[in-house]
């Protein structure tokens, strides 16, 4: 989770192997205000039972192609989405995130926390 006006990274979640993002999330519990707007990507498809104030893509299937409405407000919600996968991005840089992780799972968290912090740090320098 990241702040889109400060691109600064607030919590980070992980879990163990390979597990689907919106699975991960609803595990963590993680509660927003109904203030927060959240912006997901269309793994995060059932995120408006779970938080009214929030929007993911549509998506289109074999029968129910997209409207031109429809690809407008996909537009408009990738254009804001593309600062938090350039957060991404950033995070990758870094290969212990963008490889296969080979050390012990046990310190995995501390160095996923000690990359965002200097990631972090790096936004302050730079403003």
């Amino acid at each position: 989770m990241a702040n889109l006006n400060t691109q600064e990274i607030l919590v980070t979640n992980f879990g163990n192997g390979s597990q689907h993002d919106f699975q991960l999330f609803k595990r963590s519990r993680c509660s927003f205000s109904r203030q927060i707007c959240v912006l997901a990507d269309a793994g995060y498809q059932g995120l408006t039972g779970l938080h009214s104030n929030s929007q993911t893509p549509a998506k289109k299937s074999k029968l129910h192609p997209l409207s031109q409405e429809q690809k407008a407000s996909n537009r408009i919600l990738s254009r804001q989405r593309i600062l938090i996968e350039n957060i991404i991005r950033r995070l990758k840089i870094f290969r212990i995130l963008s490889e296969r992780y080979r050390n012990r799972r046990k310190r995995f968290g501390l160095r996923f926390n000690l990359i965002t912090a200097i990631c972090n740090l790096e936004l302050k320098i730079e403003h």
